[in-house]
């Protein structure tokens, strides 16, 4: 009898024990994001254990079908379930014949990493990356160094709710020990920093305390531990570098210890957040624009891919241009970066939430907190009489917000998106004024970038991961421009009652 799929059940009865839970909007745009579970919450799983194995027989399926070959790296984070999770979709793997090699607890590049050590060119990363605890889900690629897009994920989760398996057994499973050690071994092999840098490495107490406070002392920093102690419970705050109260958590700590920088990574270690030695917090793409121009220094005429949600800085920045720095915004989210940094050769990608994309000769193609991490403190390195604040300082003044999610449920997120874009279609078209001035632009590769005719921009998006939306704003004019540009955003969202309470504003 096949498996049965199902879409909605109830933990504590027969169903929940005999089927395999699979709510479908949890196969995301490029990885997969479910709701697992809390004691703490009254919201039904969407996901069970069954659900992950049935997971795993469809991935394996997969990555055979696509001619990968049967061979995929495993690991996970450090989440009170993740084990568990783990094994379940290892057992799936398994039983459509997958060769698994399993490198334990992980950071996603840790992984990553794996593909290129242990020559395995599939992989599976459990991991909720920053979400709150009670998700989980899995980051998945079968062409390092990339991982899946809309193409791969829908032909997944066309297999895997049909029960289109292919389960011809013969897989294998091998643990991988010492694989941490290997991993801080290629990360931080010759990279030796001269300068005295007094770092804060602030990990929310999630996986990543295991690995960033070794790999900065090993480079030569002094390294001033927040928050690295593992503990599931998140006691603190999330592991989420975009977050104010983890950016304002780092900001007390460096004013506190006088350090020349505060680096803060998330859940599964693939981005990492900024505060200067004067406990500003710098928004990851003004980071990224530090990085270009460190890197443009050493290797003119680079190309750079960023993000939408992104400063304007990387079009109309002095020293990149005199560097002959070309950038390319493209769409949000780690998997299209990441594709287009390998697509356009890019030596590096920035997005706004923190994931930064090194290629050789800095890195191997994928997102990676602690590479950005090494990757500023050489930065520092390299600039000895200037400190983090006045390397900030020297970007041209814009005026941004973070990152603020509005809630707006999965199933109908993009539809209200489609009517925000098709709105400022019809306001550019017809000649009307928005936010005090016609509209210069609209950027509409990824949701909508309206842009006015000073440069200030507001960004409206649906959210890769999670029920909600993403609006971003910035203003190279003033704060009362930024302001401005956020509230008629705003209005036009709150056309649709869809729309909630955001999650955070400036």
């Amino acid at each position: 009898m096949p498996l049965k799929i199902v879409s909605e059940s109830r933990p504590n009865t027969f169903e929940f024990e005999t089927s395999a839970l699979i709510k479908p909007s949890g196969f995301r745009e490029y990885d997969a994001r479910w709701w697992f579970g809390h004691p703490a919450s009254a919201e039904p799983p969407e996901l069970n254990l069954i659900g992950v194995q049935a997971l795993g027989m469809g991935l394996g399926t997969l990555i055979r079908r696509m001619g990968p070959g049967p061979d995929i790296v495993t690991g996970h984070d450090f989440r009170s379930y993740s084990l568990a999770i783990k094994l379940a979709l290892v057992s799936g793997l398994m039983a459509a014949g997958a060769r698994v090699k399993d490198i334990g607890l992980a950071l996603s590049p840790m992984a990553y990493f794996a593909q290129f050590a242990l020559d395995t060119p599939s992989v599976a990363m459990v991991t909720a990356s920053h979400n709150e605890n009670g998700w989980t889900g899995v980051k998945m690629g079968a062409a390092r160094p990339l991982t899946f897009g809309p193409e791969e994920m829908s032909a997944l989760k066309a297999i895997v709710l049909a029960g289109d398996f292919d389960l011809v057994g013969g897989g294998s499973y091998d643990f991988v020990p010492d694989f941490r050690k290997t991993y801080l071994d290629d990360l931080t092999r010759d990279k030796r920093i001269s300068r005295k840098l007094k770092v804060v490495a602030a990990c929310g107490n999630g996986t990543a305390g295991a690995f960033a406070p070794e790999a900065l002392a090993r480079i030569g920093c002094e390294v001033i531990p927040l928050d690295v102690e593992l503990d599931h419970t998140f006691p603190h705050y999330n592991p989420n570098p975009e977050d104010m109260q983890m950016l304002h958590a780092i900001r007390d700590k460096v004013l506190e210890t006088g350090a020349d920088v505060g680096l803060g990574f998330d859940g599964d270690g693939d981005r990492c957040g900024v505060v200067d030695n004067e406990g500003n917090e710098i928004f990851a793409d003004k980071v990224g624009v530090m990085l270009a121009r460190d890197i443009a220094r050493l290797y003119p005429g680079s190309t750079f891919v960023v993000d939408v949600k992104s400063t304007g800085l990387f079009n109309t920045d002095a020293a990149l241009r005199a560097d002959g720095a070309i950038t390319d915004y493209w769409k949000t989210g780690h998997s299209y970066i990441k594709r287009r940094v390998a697509e356009l050769g890019a030596i590096a990608g920035f997005e706004k939430s923190g994931h930064f994309f090194f290629n050789p000769p800095i890195g191997r193609g994928y997102d990676d907190g602690l590479i950005t991490a090494i990757a500023i403190c050489e930065m520092l390195d390299r600039s000895p009489t200037s400190s983090m604040a006045d390397l900030y300082r020297d970007l041209p003044l814009t005026f941004g917000t973070p990152t603020m999610s509005p809630h707006c449920a999965d199933a109908v997120k993009y539809g209200v998106v489609e009517r925000v874009v098709s709105d400022f279609q019809a306001m550019k078209q017809d000649g009307e004024a928005f936010a005090g001035q016609k509209i210069a632009d609209l950027i509409t590769v990824n949701g909508v970038r309206v842009v006015a005719e000073d440069g200030t921009w507001g960004l409206v998006r649906a959210s890769s991961n999670k029920p909600e939306l993403v609006v971003v704003v910035e203003s190279p004019v003033s704060s009362e421009r930024r302001r401005q540009m956020f509230d008629a955003v705003d209005a036009v969202l709150r056309r649709s009652p869809e729309v909630g309470a955001y999650n955070q504003t400036f």
